[in-house]
Formats: C-alpha cells, sequence, structure tokens
C-alpha cells in the first residue's frame, strides 16, 4: 500500500505542466514514496519553512552542503559582498584562487584543483583525465555508485536512480557503457575478477569511499586499502568521489580517515557553501594534463563563480576555524540520533539498522547488516514510506527516498534532536501497524 499525500498540490500541478515530473531532479520527486513534493519557501539554521508557513527541522541539509546549517550569517554575508562586486566575470579573479589554496591545504592530496559547476562535471571530467594519465579505456565503479549523470557512469547507479527503479538510462548508447565495469562495493574479490580479465585497459577504479547514494554504508576494514594496492600493481588510478564526504566525516574528507590516498579526487557540495559547484582535484603531474597546460581539454564559462567562490570559502573558513567543536559535535549528534532511532524502532518491533559517520547517517527498514548494494535494497520501502509520511506529519524532513544518506548540521542541537526522536516514535508505531496487517 503505497501512501499518497499530496501537500502542495496546486503548485504541482503548476510545476508539472512546464517541468518534466514537477522537478528539476528526480531525488526531489515523491514518485516512489507517494504524492505530491512540499514546496519550500526559506531555510535557517536546522530548519526549513514550507510556502504555508510550516516548519520542519531538516535531516536533508540540500543534500549535503548545508554543514553549518541552512543561511549561515557569515556565509551569507560573503555571498552578498561578492554579489554586489558582480555575479559572474567570464575572467580571472582572487577568490577562485583563494579557494583553490584552502582546498589543497585542507586536503593534502590534492596539489591542484581545477572548478567546475556540479558534482557531475567534476565526475566526467575525471573519468577523461584519468584515460588521457593512463592511455587506457575501462572504468571499474561499483553497484550502488553515483557519480552524477555522465553517460559512463549511469550504469547500476544508487540515489535517485535507484529510488525510481531505473539505475541506468535510455540514451547511453551500448559502446559507451560497455566501456564501464561494475564490482560489488566492500568486496575485493569482485574487483579481482575485473582486473583479471580486463585489468590491462582499466584507467581507473571510481569510488564513493564512504557511499551515500545506497543510503550510507561504510567500507570495511582494508577495503579501500586494497583498492589502492590494486590501482598500484595495475596502473589504474584510484578516483575518490568525495562529493558529499568531502569536510563532511571530516575537515580532510574520507581519505583523511583511511591509509589510502588517491590520484583524484572529486569535490562538490561543500565546497561551494550552497551555491552550485564541482572540482576535481589530484597531483599535479595528472592535473597539468587539462588544458591549458595539457592536451585534456575542459571548459566553463561559469567555473570558479564569484558568488561560489565566496560562499564556499567562508564555509571552509568557518570549519577550519571551528573543526574542535564543529567535528566533535557532528559525530556525537549523528550518533544519538542514529542510536536513538534504532532504540525507538526496536521498542516497536519494527525491522531497522542505521549507520553514521561525521555528519552523515543512513537508516534501513532490513535486519540484515548493510555493506553493499544488494543489502540496501533489502530495505523496506513500504515502511519506509509510512515511517517518511508520519515523519513529516509531524514536523521532521527526511530524504523522500529509502536509498539517500540523511545529514546533520553544526545548528542541529539536543532540542531538535530530542523532538525528533519522539516524534520518531510515533512514526515507528505507525510502520509497526502496517507491518501487523500485512
Amino acid at each position: 500500500m503505497k501512501m499518497t499525500i499530496d501537500y502542495h498540490p496546486e503548485l504541482f500541478r503548476q510545476a508539472c505542466a512546464v517541468i518534466p515530473g514537477g522537478v528539476n531532479s528526480p531525488v526531489r520527486a515523491f514518485q516512489s514514496v507517494g504524492g505530491s513534493p512540499i514546496y519550500f519557501q526559506s531555510a535557517h539554521g536546522a530548519y526549513l519553512m514550507d510556502v504555508t508557513n510550516r516548519q520542519y527541522i531538516d535531516y536533508v541539509g540540500g543534500f549535503g552542503p548545508a554543514i553549518l546549517g541552512h543561511a549561515h550569517p557569515k556565509v551569507v554575508q560573503a555571498s552578498q559582498d561578492a554579489l554586489k562586486r558582480g555575479m559572474s566575470f567570464g575572467a580571472c579573479h582572487p577568490q577562485e584562487i583563494a579557494i583553490a589554496e584552502k582546498i589543497t591545504q585542507l586536503m593534502p592530496n590534492l596539489e591542484m584543483v581545477r572548478l567546475v559547476n556540479s558534482g557531475t562535471e567534476a565526475a566526467m571530467s575525471a573519468v577523461r583525465l584519468a584515460r588521457a594519465a593512463t592511455g587506457k579505456n575501462k572504468i571499474l565503479k561499483f553497484h550502488g555508485g553515483y557519480h552524477g549523470h555522465v553517460d559512463a557512469l549511469l550504469v547500476s547507479a544508487g540515489s535517485g536512480a535507484t529510488t525510481l527503479g531505473t539505475p541506468s538510462s535510455p540514451g547511453i548508447p551500448q559502446q559507451t557503457t560497455a566501456q564501464t565495469l561494475l564490482a560489488n562495493y566492500n568486496d575485493l574479490s569482485s574487483v579481482d575478477a575485473l582486473l583479471d580479465e580486463h585489468g590491462e585497459d582499466i584507467a581507473a577504479i571510481l569510488i564513493e569511499p564512504i557511499s551515500g547514494n545506497m543510503g550510507l554504508v561504510l567500507p570495511e576494514p582494508g577495503f579501500l586499502e586494497g583498492l589502492a594496492s590494486r590501482c598500484k600493481k595495475t596502473g589504474a588510478l584510484l578516483v575518490f568521489d568525495e562529493v558529499m564526504t568531502g569536510f563532511r566525516v571530516a575537515l580532510g574528507g574520507a581519505q583523511s580517515l583511511y591509509d589510502c590516498t588517491p590520484d583524484l579526487t572529486i569535490l562538490g557540495k561543500i565546497i561551494g557553501g550552497g551555491m552550485p559547484v564541482g572540482a576535481i582535484g589530484g597531483k599535479k603531474e595528472i592535473m597539468s594534463l587539462l588544458a591549458p597546460t595539457g592536451p585534456v581539454y575542459q571548459a566553463g564559462t561559469l567555473s570558479g563563480n564569484p558568488v561560489t567562490c565566496a560562499s564556499g570559502l567562508a564555509t571552509l573558513q568557518l570549519l577550519d576555524e571551528k573543526r574542535s567543536e564543529i567535528y566533535p559535535h557532528l559525530d556525537s549528534m549523528t550518533s544519538k540520533l542514529t542510536q536513538g532511532l534504532e532504540a525507538c524502532a526496536h521498542r516497536h518491533k519494527v525491522p531497522f539498522t542505521t549507520s553514521s559517520i561525521g555528519g552523515m547517517f543512513g537508516i534501513f527498514f532490513t535486519d540484515t547488516p548493510v555493506i553493499n548494494y544488494a543489502t540496501a535494497c533489502q530495505t523496506n520501502g513500504e515502511i519506509f514510506n509510512r515511517f517518511f509520511h508520519a515523519m513529516i506529519a509531524q514536523g521532521i524532513y527526511f530524504a523522500p527516498s529509502a536509498f539517500e544518506a540523511g545529514f546533520i548540521s553544526a545548528a542541529h542541537t539536543t532540542l531538535e534532536l530530542e523532538h525528533t526522536l519522539d516524534c520518531a516514535d510515533h512514526a515507528f508505531y505507525a510502520s509497526s501497524q502496517l507491518l501487523a496487517h500485512n
């Protein structure tokens, strides 16, 4: 039984008349959970406000970038100051240097950085750069890993693609996807099988070091290190997609938490402070292959946009200055939230498990430990839908998908957490009633 609750039906009707599906990104649709989307008009701190002035505690955080909370005063001020100087120059400016320097300072594995406009664009550029650097063609990725809607990478994708039941897409030539190999996350034997068959032509192993697009799935001990050693042996580049995890799970990203150094890193979200952004960074010898110093062409009119750079730089500076406060707070709050949710689920006998790290968490309506895409897909979608709508009814906003990670910000306090867990107790009760009737 899929719930169908239309929150703002007239706005959705208007949107559907001029926007495909009424949304500008499928992950915003309520198609999998039933009903029509909520339309928001503002966001501050840990809260969202919809068009009817109803307030929600937010656990989406713009899908990651709002690590300081929405509309942090210093980030807003930096953006407004930049806006007054001009929205776009189509030319060089000092702040693009400043943010590149800040990124390389906080992520020392990145010796050079190229700013782009989205995570998808950064992933596309990383694939091109890896192929040029190695002279090889194939890319090895993982089931459930989402790296934007690049043709070569939209194969067995997670996130919205899995939510809608379409983990790949029409319109992509078979010749393109033939160059993409698929392994299982947390399974080095599946990687070895592909390396044995195609190792001489694999340009890169591309992975979310901590997966955030099939819920939140953590790497098992030795998995990432095993990938690094195999890349070194075969000559493939190791590419970390840290669009979600960069500056989120730690100030130095996921790569600072493991004994594993990627050759290239894809960034986004937090480095724009809420503005559209992406970046690719890595070793100087590889990055120097990009035009104009090298032959690998990549360009973008709005790349390094001055307003985006100002917003992102202000965010990174605050994270750096307050690292001893922010990151322990995120760890503590996320752990308390997931432990509290598990306690509620256990009380109402609802199959449920969680994962968390830094300011990210995952919830799964299954008793099976979630270690990869296959086990993530065992989550009970019907129960998630009931839980999702029951939480919205009480003013708690989770992503409208069972396959998205959740996010906590520095603006979330014990007050929001305790209220969320009180609401969750009612939502798990509603979920248990669905189980009782099935």
